[in-house]
């Protein structure tokens, strides 16, 4: 929640909204809908043109950048960051997810905002042991935006993630 919160802060020139799930209720009695609106709680002193290299930057990672693949033939321009967090520390050893109790493996995350210009969604996708967040967290997160902002879902892409090298989850012989 606190990435998601952050990203939205970064993208919308620095100012803060209180995060919310909710975008309207309504009274099942009255028929009455009302708005959940976003309240403004803090403005951050960070220049415009600051926030500007970085929403670029951002944006670059889905065009060419760790996410590109997951974010090829979008028919929006969205920014977003890869991560990776580490469950457990190798003591100097190379990591390989496939001799390494998946329970242990890399967790991988993914932060996104689209669309670019005039952002409406911000988001933080964490799949647990996942790998890495291009490979597991990206591909969510691309299909978590095209619903939102398209109302439907990627043709022929599929959100479960392969593991870390390619490997394909249901090939496993556990």
């Amino acid at each position: 929640m606190q990435l998601a919160h952050t990203t939205a802060i970064v993208t919308n020139d620095g100012v803060a909204h209180r995060p919310h799930l909710v975008k309207q209720l309504e009274n099942l009695r009255t028929g009455e809908v009302r708005s959940s609106a976003s309240e403004s709680t803090r403005t951050l002193a960070v220049k415009r043109e600051h926030l500007e290299v970085i929403r670029n930057a951002l944006v670059s990672v889905n065009k060419e950048g760790t996410s590109a693949r997951a974010f090829a033939g979008a028919k929006y321009v969205s920014g977003g960051k890869t991560g990776t967090a580490q469950v457990f520390s190798l003591k100097g050893e190379k990591y390989e997810a496939s001799k390494i109790d998946e329970r242990l493996r890399d967790h991988a995350w993914f932060m996104a905002y689209a669309p670019a210009d005039k952002p409406r969604i911000a988001l933080a996708v964490l799949v647990e042991n996942g790998g890495f967040g291009a490979q597991a967290a990206a591909p969510i997160a691309r299909q978590v935006l095209d619903y939102y902002l398209l109302g439907e879902q990627v043709a022929g892409k599929q959100v479960a993630p392969t593991l870390p090298g390619g490997a394909d989850p249901d090939d496993r012989s556990d």
